[in-house]
C-alpha cells in the first residue's frame, strides 16, 4: 500500500518521523510489510503525494485544512485523534474510502487525569486555588473517596479508564452511554436517555463522551439544576457537551462546588471570557489525554492494527461510522 503521512507544519512534538515510523513498523510485523511511505509537512508535499496515496495519515487539523482533494486511489484515512466531530460532515471522504481514528491512544493518560480531577474536587482544590488568588486563608476539609457517587457519561477508552480508577478507590460508579450494556467498573449503567434519573444522586459528574448531535449541550442549565448542591463536574470530552454560561452561573452560586474542565467552546478560551474568572474552576488547556512521549507510537500501533485487520478481511476496531460521528 502507498501510504502518505502529512505532519502538522508547526508542531514537532506531534510529528511522525521516519524513526518513529520504523519503530512502529517493527512492532507491527506482517501488518507493516510491503508498504511504501512518504512524509510531508507542506501543501506542496501533500499535493505531490495525494494523487497516488492509498492511505493517508494525519491529525484532524491537517486533514481539515487539506481535504477534500483529488485522491483517486485513497482507501484509508487515519485520523491521529479520537474525536472527529470537527471533521463532520464527512462529505470530504472520497467514495470507497474508510475513516479510522486512534481511539484507545488516550485511555491511560485520560484515566489518570480524570482520577486527579476527582481527587481535586473531593479535596476542594478548585476552591483553594480561588482562595489563593484572592489572598484568603480559609481551611477547607476534604474527604475520602470510598462510597462517593460518580457518574461517568461515556464509557469508551476515556470514560472507561476514569471509571476503573474510581471503582478501585471504592467510589460507586454509574455509567451513562447510548447503549446501556454493563461495564466492569460500574455498579450500574443507564442509557443516555435516562441520565436525568441519575443526576440527583451524583456527587461527581465526569463527561467523557464524543460530541454528536445527540450529545451537544447534554449538560445544560436544566440538568445542572438536577445535580445536588455541592456536586463537582469534570469534562474531558468536548466543550460543546456543556452549556458553559450555565455552569459558570452554578459555580458563582455555589450550586456546583467545583469544576475541572479540559475542553471548551470555543478553544482557545478568548481573553476576557468569564471562564477565566469564575470561582472554583480549574482550566486545563485541552491537554488531559495527550502524552507526547507515547501518543504517536500508540497511534501508529493502532494504524497498523487497522491495516492488519483490513488485510485479514476484518473491520478495523477504530473504524468511524460517519452517520454516528464516532
Amino acid at each position: 500500500m502507498r501510504i502518505h503521512v502529512q505532519n502538522p507544519p508547526d508542531d514537532p512534538a506531534f510529528t511522525v518521523t521516519p524513526a518513529l515510523w520504523d519503530a512502529a513498523a517493527a512492532r507491527a510485523g506482517a501488518a507493516a510489510a510491503g508498504h511504501t511511505v512518504s512524509f510531508g509537512t507542506t501543501r506542496a508535499d501533500f499535493a505531490a503525494a495525494i494523487p497516488t496515496a492509498e492511505a493517508l495519515v494525519g491529525d484532524k487539523d491537517v486533514l481539515r485544512a487539506l481535504l477534500p482533494a483529488p485522491a483517486p486511489r485513497l482507501r484509508v484515512v487515519f485520523v491521529a485523534n479520537a474525536g472527529v466531530d470537527n471533521l463532520a460532515p464527512f462529505d470530504w471522504l472520497p467514495p470507497g474510502a474508510i475513516l479510522l481514528n486512534n481511539r484507545g491512544t488516550h485511555a491511560e493518560k485520560a484515566g489518570e487525569f480524570g482520577l486527579m480531577a476527582l481527587l481535586m474536587l473531593l479535596n476542594g482544590i478548585p476552591a483553594m486555588v480561588t482562595d489563593q488568588r484572592a489572598g484568603v486563608w480559609r481551611k477547607r476539609w476534604g474527604g475520602l473517596a470510598a462510597g462517593r457517587a460518580v457518574t461517568v457519561v461515556g464509557l469508551g477508552a476515556l470514560g472507561g479508564a476514569v471509571a476503573g480508577h474510581a471503582m478501585r478507590l471504592g467510589m460507586v460508579v454509574t455509567g451513562v452511554r447510548a447503549h446501556p450494556a454493563p461495564h466492569p467498573a460500574c455498579a450500574a449503567v443507564v442509557g443516555t436517555d435516562a441520565i436525568d434519573s441519575v443526576l440527583p444522586g451524583t456527587d461527581f459528574l465526569v463527561l467523557a463522551c464524543p460530541l454528536t448531535q445527540a450529545t451537544r449541550g447534554l449538560l445544560d442549565r436544566r440538568r445542572i439544576g438536577l445535580l445536588p448542591r455541592g456536586a463537582g463536574v469534570v469534562n474531558i470530552g468536548r466543550g460543546g457537551l456543556v452549556e458553559q454560561a450555565a455552569l459558570c452561573d452554578a459555580l458563582d452560586a455555589g450550586q456546583v462546588s467545583g469544576a475541572v474542565l479540559d475542553v471548551f467552546d470555543p478553544e482557545p478560551v478568548p481573553p476576557g471570557d468569564r471562564i477565566w474568572t469564575t470561582p472554583n474552576l480549574i482550566v486545563s488547556p485541552h491537554t488531559a489525554a495527550d502524552d507526547p512521549a507515547s501518543y504517536l507510537p500508540r497511534s501508529l500501533d493502532i494504524f497498523f492494527a487497522g491495516l492488519g485487520a483490513l488485510a485479514a478481511g476484518r473491520d478495523p476496531a477504530t473504524r468511524v461510522d460517519p452517520a454516528r460521528g464516532y
